[in-house]
């Protein structure tokens, strides 16, 4: 038996809202928090595999491209950058790190619920003010995804 592949549909992308534009109060608090963010005592590539992490699960291109490009800057490597989906099957990341992938997935699909075990290596890897700043970094990336996906932000 074979299996055919059916190629989907290209979505046709068009942006929906320029929320930016049309309510920018509300654009310029979100911009808040990723300056608060920037100034957090959490290490910037910490920041962006959050970033990517998140926006990998959620499947938003915009956020991926944007944040794959930041922490290339940062000088994160393209091979780390290829495995993030499969961190787990890794020793490419850090014990911090990996606290911190599972804990991104396990906030961004929040249904779930964040388990215990999930936020207590979090916690004992982490002072408590890095850990509010990680969880803030995770809660602002999921808007952000949000935001950009609802209303089909572009790449390119």
């Amino acid at each position: 038996m074979f299996l055919t592949f059916t190629p989907s549909k290209k979505i046709k992308m068009e942006t929906r809202i320029d929320i930016q534009k049309r309510e920018p109060a509300a654009y310029h608090a979100m911009l808040g928090l990723e300056k608060y963010l920037s100034t957090s005592k959490v290490d910037p590539i910490i920041l962006e595999l959050i970033k990517m992490r998140a926006s990998q699960i959620n499947g938003c291109a915009y956020c991926l491209n944007m944040h794959a490009i930041d922490a290339r800057k940062l000088g994160e490597t393209e091979q780390r950058l290829y495995v993030l989906n499969a961190w787990r099957e890794t020793t490419l990341f850090s014990k911090k790190e990996e606290a911190v992938l599972a804990l991104t997935e396990e906030v961004t699909l929040i249904s779930n619920h964040v388990l215990d075990e999930t936020y207590s290596n979090a916690k004992n890897l982490f002072d408590e003010h890095e850990l509010a700043q990680i969880i803030m970094a995770i809660v602002t990336i999921n808007a952000w995804n949000r935001i950009a996906i609802t209303s089909k932000m572009m790449v390119g």
